[in-house]
């Protein structure tokens, strides 16, 4: 939140010094604690596992600075954004906001340009607003008065030239228009000049009626098309945040975008992000769900909170409301669930009190000020939330959980997460995720030689989710051989490896559950159009739930992510025995489509068989069932009966008439920690620089390997593909550095590991 003071009484000739006095957040925050002394506001401490301080609530800095269960307590104190001095002599702009807006009944684009303006005096200004590559241009006549307006000018585009839109990626274009505002005195001579961007789209959050399905549906509309959100939720990406660089943010958005999402949450325990964040999220198509940035607590309602709370929230609406990106406003996150289900253990006959605080800053202030500000674009009150059905509850569902309203968080850590008759057929999954821990290299930046054990003091100290070390373990336990090295270290970064392995796997698992579930309801549940799973990336070299490291450095789930949110996806699993293989397509036209599959032994990699089905028409954005087959008809009728799940596996494509469409995918038919024939690939490598400067590295293999990973240390950079299933004997992956590399450091670099190298 931005301040300004009017300084100019103030000022002297010559030197002017300005002086900030600081108090410690952490003591502000407890003071103002103590001071609310009519009734506790929850909760007072984070857990013990976080290390961190308390009362966050009372202040409105990032509430995971004072720590999380993925970061640090480093509650920082200063000015951390620009400080200038403005001078003028008629008039300044404060803010200057563009909102197309679509009027159905003229079949015409009206776009809104609110200046905010300070005037020294009354004064009258001509503006001239123009859209020179729609042949669109007015005037308009503004009486200012003294002090800080507003106003609103509606420029009607001309409806000569058919308007290019803004589409999420993969739908479109991220097409904009270049709007010039000038404003002059009457007397002619010029006082305001700027110019901006302006992106035509529309959006609606849909909640109505399904057949067949009690509740209602959940799912974004943009430009009257409806758009299944891949994607992830964006954390802070330092816990100081003058230190994130435009480099940084920009690599984020572009490794999001490169793994085919369309869409980001930014979590209300965070920071409202930079303007350069919104920016390339327009550019880059990224649709944001913004959140409010109240997180996992009750809050005060005292009036001089309350007022904070409304300046905030009209600063941050008036600001990002221009872009495209943003497509809805969430007042926070987890609130309403904490309050229905009773996180803090109020007394039930205090539960009314909380109820009405609830109401009054996230429905009486929060959503009033947006609703003020911008009628634009959806807001709702929580996440997860059932939406329309909490507003008829008086905004506390009884269950904000239920799968037939809304958006949900999951997470279960204990439960096999390959067990996908247990997760939620919900309409909209906002929040799901395993934990890892990032690579060595990563952790080696921030640790000493003593540090490099699971079992040490520093890997305590970094985790802090109540025993989630021993979750990631027992979680990947279940399906493989844990690693046994007699060497130290070579357990340690084999350790590391599964966890990237278990994490990988089992959001994979559940994303492509969310993602077949969109053109059905099953037992009154379904119709899911939605999946952004916990999180995208760090904020230190820590365990957490993110698919990209602190540094920016992709973990394993990324190049997953990469594949099981391509547009066009063959999702298989096993139903009561049978092999069930959907075809899921983001795609705007149909695609007539099979499935290829390949039976393969552990031992081998000659496949078995090969089985295709036959052509199925896949409707533009659907999901639909393509191949289904008894299992044990499969194995008995391939390659004379000689597989069992035990000594066999299964890869599968799909390809239309002409050829492959999407990636290839697997199932495994028993737990790998159980499987008979599996071999040592004894992978080789060879790195080259082909005459275009792009390196490749070129991979053999003796047999079946598992979760094959490149890691090439500190070279910072990418591969094309990585921690996948290598059915063949020679494979090559491309390197894209991003910085300055050399084949023969790319060669000392290089460490391969598959799932058989660690145990």
């Amino acid at each position: 939140m931005f301040k300004d003071f009017s300084v100019g009484q103030l000022l002297r000739e010559g030197q002017n010094v300005v002086k900030v006095n600081l108090l410690s957040p952490v003591v502000y925050a407890s003071e103002r604690s103590r001071a609310h002394s009519s009734y506790r506001v929850p909760p007072d401490c984070p857990p013990p596992v976080q290390k961190g301080e308390c009362h966050v609530n009372f202040i409105r800095k990032a509430q995971s600075s004072f720590s999380w269960d993925w970061g640090p307590s480093f509650p920082t104190t200063g000015l951390w954004k620009g400080v200038h001095l403005e001078a003028f002599d008629v008039l300044r702009l404060i803010h200057l906001s563009t909102v197309p807006v679509y009027n159905s009944s003229l079949s015409q684009w009206v776009v809104k340009v609110e200046v905010l303006v300070d005037a020294v005096e009354e004064t009258k200004v001509e503006f001239n607003l123009s859209l020179m590559e729609m042949s669109t241009e007015q005037s308009f006549t503004v009486l200012f008065p003294s002090g800080q307006s507003k106003n609103t000018l509606s420029l009607h585009v001309s409806t000569s030239n058919p308007v290019k839109l803004w589409w999420p990626s993969g739908h479109g274009e991220q097409h904009s228009y270049h709007l010039s505002v000038r404003g002059t005195m009457l007397e002619g001579a010029a006082i305001l000049r700027t110019d901006t961007q302006v992106y035509f789209r529309t959006v609606e959050l849909v909640q109505e009626p399904i057949a067949g399905s009690p509740g209602l549906s959940f799912y974004f509309r943009v430009n009257k098309k409806p758009i299944f959100l891949k994607g992830s939720n964006w954390i802070p990406a330092h816990a100081l945040q003058d230190l994130v660089s435009p480099a940084d943010v920009r690599n984020l958005l572009q490794s999001s975008v490169d793994a085919n999402m369309n869409a980001l949450r930014v979590w209300g325990g965070g920071v409202y992000e930079q303007d350069l964040f919104y920016s390339l999220c327009d550019e880059m198509g990224i649709m944001i769900w913004q959140d409010f940035m109240f997180a996992c607590a009750m809050y005060p309602t005292d009036p001089d909170f309350i007022e904070t709370v409304r300046e905030e929230v009209g600063q941050q609406v008036r600001r990002l409301k221009s872009h495209p990106s943003v497509i809805v406003w969430s007042g926070n996150n987890e609130n309403e669930a904490a309050l229905a289900t009773d996180w803090f253990g109020i007394p039930v006959a205090q539960q009314p009190r909380y109820h009405r605080d609830y109401v009054t800053l996230y429905v009486d202030n929060i959503r009033a000020v947006v609703q003020k500000e911008d009628g634009s674009r959806p807001f709702l009150v929580s996440s997860p939330t059932n939406g329309a059905e909490s507003q008829q509850e008086g905004w506390v569902a009884h269950d904000p959980y239920d799968a037939h309203y809304g958006d949900t968080h999951y997470y279960s850590y204990s439960h096999d997460c390959w067990d996908w008759t247990a997760l939620p057929r919900t309409r909209f999954a906002s929040e799901y995720g395993f934990q890892s821990w990032p690579s060595f290299s990563t952790l080696q930046k921030v640790s000493v030689s003593e540090d490099w054990s699971y079992g040490s003091n520093f890997s305590s100290h970094r985790q802090h989710h109540q025993t989630g070390n021993q979750q990631i373990l027992q979680q990947a336990g279940l399906h493989y051989q844990l690693p046994d090295s007699a060497d130290p270290l070579k357990r340690y970064k084999d350790t590391l490896y599964i966890t990237q392995v278990m994490q990988a796997q089992c959001v994979k698992v559940q994303t492509e559950f969310y993602r077949r579930s969109q053109s059905e309801v099953i037992e009154g549940k379904g119709h899911t159009m939605g999946a952004l799973y916990w999180q995208l990336n760090d904020i230190w070299q820590g365990p957490s739930w993110s698919s990209i490291e602190f540094g920016g450095k992709w973990k394993m789930l990324h190049y997953f992510a990469k594949d099981f949110f391509s547009p066009v996806l063959p999702v298989g699993f096993e139903d009561q025995g049978n092999l069930v293989v959907y075809a899921v397509s983001d795609l705007s036209h149909d695609l007539h489509l099979r499935t290829v599959v390949s039976v393969y032994e552990w031992s081998s990699l000659d496949p078995v068989c090969t089985v295709a089905s036959g052509l199925v028409l896949v409707e533009g954005g659907s999901a639909e069932v393509i191949h289904k087959q008894p299992i044990t008809a499969l194995l008995a009728g391939c390659g004379g009966g000689s597989c069992t799940r035990l000594t066999c596996l299964l890869t599968f494509h799909l390809e239309d008439v002409n050829s492959q469409q999407g990636p290839i995918n697997h199932l495994f038919l028993s737990s790998p920690k159980n499987a008979q024939g599996m071999l040592r690939p004894n992978i080789s490598a060879e790195v080259q620089q082909d005459e275009t400067g792009r390196y490749t590295v070129a991979l053999k293999s003796s047999a079946v390997a598992a979760f094959v990973w490149l890691d090439v240390g500190d070279v910072p950079g990418r591969f094309s593909t990585n921690g996948f299933l290598m059915t063949t004997r020679n494979r090559t992956v491309t390197f894209n550095p991003w910085g300055p590399t050399s084949s023969q450091q790319l060669t000392r670099a290089l460490t391969v590991t598959s799932l058989r190298d660690v145990y």
